[in-house]
């Protein structure tokens, strides 16, 4: 059965940072390509009209979505409108509808802060707006795991499940989205996919910058809940996953979901969290906060395919590199002889990076080995789509593969959830660093961290 196309996009919280940083870049990128075929109305509190909020979208657009391109915004302002109100006030949502016209499947969007979605899904639902929707809702969905049943309670109180679109940005990445065509669209990576050939899989996420005056949303957040729970344990799940059964529409999401009840519950033994000197200094910040910006964690699969194959996830702030990298080790062959072992390196970010480590015999008369990379450098043709264009644009035709499932989030935040708050000290380590020297007992057993290089490495 195909799915009705929205035929129109309202989006709450049109003047905060989330919409000049993300959504009207995305919403002028799909105009540029023609996509964009349905009214947009944007919905804040702010004592605005139309025409500051039009200013704002070309400065968004100017600032984050790499310049205006003069044909693609007149459609975007011929399609904008503004509904100015609070989102208490049922004279916002009575408005709104009015906005919407005729449109029967619209799309409603909220980057607000969670705690306004019972809100705003309580008005959308007392005045019509939400009969024949659509939902998107922006992470964090919740802050553990009772919040997030909570919230999905209340979504699913006026939302079916699957008219439900929870955006977690990372699975609109395309190189997210190469690590999960690279496994399955090559046949000879499946017969060494497994707990016989895969020693080790570490994920690092580096960034070489601080909180960048985000103190006071850090401080609600911290490494595990702004990272971890979401995009990185994405990216297990896309490593760790069954081949998908491709001719359902659900499969991925489903063996996603199958990894995640499938994981361990994290421990307090295999965690490290850190701070670095300085985040205390932070506006917004705490001067007692403990608070992590640094988060080690080693985690287990019990599964067929997994079973004794240690996952390792690093993320911080203020370390020596910004990348997002994965090494998966490949076990020892049994000659003593033969020197390093072979791994399989995926770099995501900021460039794209598929890399071989192999061994071949150094030039001499003694028969030794020594290492080296096959090295592939993804740099695709045309313009690459954007994150938030691709997530808009799939959840407006109601394709849901790249979006998290109620099963799933609540899933993941059951693995960490032994783990929230302060069930470990948080140790400060220097920025510039790669963290606290503590995390390193977490990779003993493998021989240490896979450490990331400067960009073009």
């Amino acid at each position: 059965m195909t799915e009705p196309r929205s035929d129109a996009l309202a989006f709450f919280g049109a003047t905060g940072d989330l919409a000049y940083k993300k959504i009207f870049p995305a919403l002028h990128a799909m105009a540029r390509r023609g996509h964009l075929e349905f009214p947009v109305i944007g919905v804040a509190k702010s004592g605005w009209g139309l025409e500051q909020l039009r200013e704002r979208a070309r400065d968004s657009i100017q600032t984050h979505g790499g310049g205006v391109d003069e044909k693609a915004f007149a459609v975007l302002l011929k399609r904008l409108r503004y509904v100015d109100g609070d989102y208490n006030d049922p004279a916002t949502y009575t408005a709104l509808r009015k906005e919407l016209g005729d449109a029967a499947h619209p799309a409603h969007y909220l980057a607000i802060p969670p705690s306004l979605f019972a809100t705003v899904t309580e008005g959308l639902a007392k005045s019509g707006c939400a009969r024949g929707a659509r939902l998107i809702v922006e992470k964090p969905f919740g802050r553990d795991l009772p919040s997030a049943q909570a919230l999905n309670r209340t979504i699913h109180s006026v939302f079916e499940e699957n008219d439900v679109y929870r955006i977690d940005h990372y699975l609109g990445k395309e190189p997210v989205q190469n690590l999960l065509l690279f496994r399955f669209a090559n046949s000879f990576l499946e017969p060494i996919w497994n707990r016989n050939y895969v020693d080790s899989v570490q994920i690092t996420m580096a960034e070489d910058f601080g909180v960048q005056g985000r103190g006071r949303f850090y401080e609600e957040a911290g490494a595990i809940r702004d990272v971890v729970q979401n995009h990185m344990l994405q990216v297990v799940g896309f490593l760790a996953m069954e081949p998908p059964v491709t001719t359902y529409h659900e499969s991925i999401r489903d063996e996603q979901a199958k990894v995640f009840r499938a994981l361990r519950p994290l421990r307090a033994d295999d965690l490290v969290r850190g701070q670095f000197r300085g985040y205390r200094k932070e506006p917004g910040v705490s001067p007692t906060s403990t608070v992590e910006t640094f988060a080690a964690v080693r985690l287990h699969i019990d599964s067929w395919r997994w079973e004794d194959v240690p996952f390792f996830i690093r993320a911080g702030k203020c370390l020596p590199v910004t990348t997002t990298e994965v090494l998966v080790t490949l076990k020892r062959p049994p000659l003593r002889k033969v020197g390093d072992t072979n791994y399989f390196r995926f770099r995501l970010s900021p460039e794209v990076i598929i890399a071989v480590g192999s061994q071949i015999k150094k030039p001499g008369e003694q028969w030794i080995s020594e290492s080296t990379e096959l090295k592939v450098v993804h740099n695709p043709e045309g313009e690459e789509m954007d994150a938030y264009e691709r997530l808009l644009s799939d959840a407006m035709v109601g394709d849901g593969m790249l979006f998290a499932r109620e099963d799933a989030v609540e899933a993941a935040w059951s693995v960490v959830q032994p783990i929230l708050g302060d069930v470990t000290p948080v140790l400060e380590y220097e920025p510039g660093t790669w963290g606290p020297r503590e995390a390193d007992r977490l990779t003993e057993e493998i021989g240490g961290w896979h450490t990331p290089q400067k960009s073009g490495g």
